[in-house]
């Protein structure tokens, strides 16, 4: 996960929040925007789990190759707790389109599976700056339609209960493909979020207010996007959802959220601007905590609530 910033500033943060990120601070470990790319992304693969919950055993384990458009195959791993014909969650994980992958999130993976009753395609989407933008989007995108077609009916899903998540950048690859779900005609069940980034321009308050002591600080969320993408499309929806010209029939949202982080603030406008186009949302707020606290469930209790409420979204969006 980002290292913290020298010093926790006051924040209003838990005091289990707090601690965390003063230990953080005392382990000296560089800030991410430091290394090159290769380094971080090792950086973030040695941390990620540090703080996360053991991995739960689950009846099923299975390492899965997706066909993007191009012919590439993306590695994937479905988790499914037991028994046939499960709906299924499509998750694509969080690292700023630059870092993370299948290992970074197989935990929270695992805990959504168990919680949900579902079964979880993680997907290996590329990365930049190899591939810039709109490529994790494309990838997103190639796998949803693999997964509600042939893809999931091969791996015995029931591909008529289908939803779509992920947490920052991969919230935001699942806000732009449940708009891309409905402009298609695939139905969803569900769009779950935790804390996605969803505008253009990183000029909100909350962006102001955590700029720095928090894990996703200022530097690094402009390293992440330097890598990303080109200023010059930084206005495209597929980016920034709230631009999107319409939000009107998307999927149901599920938008989970931390207090103090620089998104929080574009994370309420987006479920603001879905419930104007008339989409139901439950929108959940974890006061005192930071970006990235879902991936924290050995230390912080909030992840531990965070899993539990996103399970029981998943529940209540495949039994309806």
């Amino acid at each position: 996960m980002p290292s913290a910033a020298s010093q926790t500033p006051e924040y209003g943060l838990t005091p289990t929040m707090r601690d965390v990120l003063d230990r953080m601070r005392r382990a000296g470990r560089p800030p991410l925007h430091t290394m090159s790319v290769g380094e971080a992304r090792e950086a973030y693969r040695l941390g990620a789990e540090i703080l996360d919950l053991p991995r739960v055993p689950l009846a099923r384990i299975e390492e899965v190759q997706v066909p993007a458009r191009d012919g590439h195959r993306m590695p994937a791993r479905l988790y499914a707790p037991g028994g046939a014909h499960l709906p299924v969650l499509l998750y694509l994980h969080g690292g700023g389109f630059t870092i993370g992958g299948l290992e970074t999130h197989d935990s929270l993976c695992r805990q959504l599976a168990m919680q949900g009753g579902a079964a979880v395609l993680s997907l290996d989407y590329r990365l930049a700056p190899e591939h810039r933008f709109p490529a994790a989007v494309d990838d997103a995108w190639d796998a949803l339609q693999w997964l509600a077609c042939d893809g999931g009916t091969a791996l015995g899903l029931d591909v008529t209960r289908l939803a779509v998540g992920g947490d920052s950048a991969g919230g935001t690859l699942s806000a732009v493909c449940a708009l891309m779900a409905r402009d298609a005609g695939l139905p969803l069940a569900l769009q779950l979020l935790f804390y996605p980034g969803t505008a253009a321009r990183q000029d909100s308050d909350s962006h102001r207010r955590y700029a720095e002591g928090v894990l996703l600080a200022r530097p690094l969320i402009d390293w992440f996007f330097g890598h990303y993408i080109a200023p010059e499309h930084r206005e495209d929806w597929r980016f920034a959802p709230l631009l999107a010209p319409d939000h009107g029939g998307v999927a149901p949202a599920w938008i989970g959220l931390a207090e103090c982080d620089p998104l929080v603030d574009e994370g309420i406008a987006y479920g603001d601007v879905l419930r104007a186009a008339g989409v139901p949302v439950q929108l959940e707020l974890w006061r005192g905590v930071v970006h990235d606290f879902i991936k924290m469930g050995r230390a912080v209790p909030e992840a531990r609530l965070a899993h539990a409420a996103a399970g029981q979204a998943l529940q209540e969006a495949f039994a309806s």
